[in-house]
């Protein structure tokens, strides 16, 4: 009994051993693989790719600044920071500087968006977001406003966001439902909420002419009741 319980201990201890060795074996080659970041800041993008490059990282040039103390052509800012633990593979995502802002900010407010591009980039510069809103007074398809502003001084980023006038969309309601009620009061409520009488169909084929009279009762309404129409919509009724 005490042989195979000391066999057991024995065992015990060898497998913990193991998972521990395993362990240990598994963070070294972790951390084998880790490289600290280099110091990329105010080197050229060629450069600071080569040694990236040496270190077995990656350099992705991801944005162009504006700025008064970085000479133009040269990273002025890089993520991670220098001297952060990455592994290898790991890319590093910088931004170039274009020097000293150099060329002033066009006005392109009251122009058509296209014609806003081509102003924008025609002056070396970019168009950043474009967002939009339709604005009844404003024509559509125009530039109604820009960010930087005309001439603006110290911007960061060569580009040129735009506010864009899209068309009024028309008024939208939710179709109430008409069966039950006379046809001629139906058709005043419908002439006041901006829509438009359509066909006006019987229940009856051999109907006369006095069953689609004002007083005839609607029993289905195309659109439905619950639906979402524009202003102006056409409705059609079947009356009995």
């Amino acid at each position: 009994m005490k042989s195979l319980f000391r066999f057991a201990l024995l065992a015990l201890m060898l497998l913990v051993v193991a998972l521990v060795s395993a362990l240990t074996a598994m963070r070294l080659a972790i951390h084998g693989r880790e490289v600290p970041v280099p110091d990329l800041v105010g080197k050229t993008p060629a450069e600071a790719r080569r040694i990236a490059e040496q270190s077995g990282l990656q350099l992705d040039v991801e944005r162009q600044y504006y700025s008064a103390n970085v000479p133009a052509g040269n990273l002025l800012s890089q993520l991670p920071p220098s001297g952060t633990e990455v592994r290898r593979g790991w890319q590093i995502r910088v931004a170039e500087s274009l020097g000293p802002q150099r060329v002033a900010i066009p006005n392109v407010v009251g122009q058509g968006e296209r014609a806003a591009e081509i102003n924008i980039q025609r002056r070396g510069l970019n168009v950043g977001a474009v967002a939009r809103l339709a604005l009844p007074d404003a024509e559509a398809g125009a530039v109604v406003a820009q960010a930087p502003p005309e001439n603006a001084s110290s911007v960061s980023a060569p580009k040129i966001s735009l506010l864009v006038s899209d068309p009024a969309q028309p008024q939208a309601f939710v179709m109430p439902s008409f069966v039950g009620q006379p046809l001629g009061s139906a058709t005043l409520a419908l002439q006041d909420a901006g829509f438009r009488l359509g066909n006006v169909t019987n229940q009856s084929e051999n109907a006369g002419s006095s069953a689609r009279s004002p007083a005839s009762v609607i029993v289905s309404q195309n659109p439905v009741a619950g639906e979402k129409v524009a202003s102006g919509s056409t409705v059609n009724f079947e009356v009995k």
